[in-house]
């Protein structure tokens, strides 16, 4: 167990470590440089959710706007799960 969780006083507060990633998702009109920030949870209210990813784009824009997510017992696990869901739908970039 790590040293820095000892800093949260109450569980309830959810206090997380950050992983940051970068990758470029492959679209046909140019690729989309993205980062993807995996939380670890010193105390998760769920032992299966104890790593939650984060992409910082979108997908989908053209129908219902989505945030790529994905939750895991381990960070690769959740990083997984993220990087499944970026490429799951297009990025249609600004014009």
């Amino acid at each position: 167990m790590s040293d820095w969780g000892y800093a949260q006083s109450e569980p309830r507060e959810q206090l997380a470590r950050l992983h940051f990633f970068s990758m470029k998702k492959i679209e046909p009109g140019g690729d989309v440089a993205l980062t993807i920030t995996v939380k670890e949870f010193f105390t998760p209210a769920e032992k299966a959710l104890a790593f939650f990813a984060q992409a910082d784009i979108q997908t989908n824009q053209g129908v219902t706007p989505y945030t790529p997510a994905g939750w895991g017992q381990t960070l690769l696990e959740a990083l997984e799960a993220c990087v499944r869901e970026v490429n799951r739908f297009p990025h249609i970039g600004a014009s």
